[in-house]
Order: C-alpha cells, then sequence, then structure tokens
C-alpha cells in the first residue's frame, strides 16, 4: 500500500507563488511516474505536470513556462513550484503515484490552491 501526503496550498494574489510538495511512503517501486493533477468546481480532473523516476517530466499547456515539477533527492517526493498564479489556477490539486506499468494508482487527499484577483 502507498499513502501520499500532500502540503502547501493556500490563498495567494494573482502573480504570486506556491510551492506544493508530496511525500510517497509504504512500498514503492522505480518504474514509478508521479504527478499532480487539479479539480476546479464544476470541472473535470485534469493533468497538470507528471514525472517519471528518471526525471521526465510533461505539463499542461496552460502551465507550461509557469510551474516546475520536481523530485526531491530520495525520488520519493515531488514538488510542483507556481509561479506568475492566474486566478483560473484556484483548484484543489492531488498528488498522484502510478507504479507497476501504471496497474497500480494512488490518491493524495488533496490541498486547495486560491488565486485571488
Amino acid at each position: 500500500q502507498v499513502q501520499l501526503g500532500e502540503s502547501g496550498g493556500g490563498l495567494v494574489q494573482a502573480g504570486g507563488s506556491l510551492r506544493l510538495s508530496c511525500a510517497a511512503s509504504g512500498i514503492i517501486f522505480s518504474d514509478n511516474v508521479m504527478g499532480w493533477y487539479r479539480q476546479a468546481p464544476r470541472k473535470q480532473r485534469e493533468m497538470v505536470a507528471v514525472i517519471t523516476y528518471g526525471g521526465s517530466t510533461n505539463y499542461a499547456d496552460s502551465v507550461k513556462g509557469r510551474f516546475t515539477i520536481s523530485r526531491g533527492n530520495a525520488k520519493s517526493t515531488v514538488y510542483l513550484q507556481m509561479n506568475s498564479l492566474k486566478p483560473e489556477d484556484t483548484a484543489v490539486y492531488y498528488c498522484r503515484l502510478d507504479q507497476q506499468g501504471g496497474t497500480r494508482n494512488y490518491w493524495g487527499q488533496g490541498t486547495q490552491v486560491t488565486v485571488s484577483s
């Protein structure tokens, strides 16, 4: 079993920055992909950014150039540095871990990010 613990959400003005953290614990395999997803009110959950164990990344077009995903040295922690935040970035942000060829996926409890105009 895998547990994901998120932190770092909050309220920020447009143009500001926030850094989200997610720590994974439990049985972690080296084929894992970790990422951040978000869900705004009345919208579907969407991918924000993902990073492989080897460090390859992929971003949603809406956050390219503003958000950066990275892993800690222990590889079991993932960060999302969010700069130049916009009101449309307001959402609950969820950490996700996929492993064992994508057959197992785990979600964090979510952290609220609110960007005021």
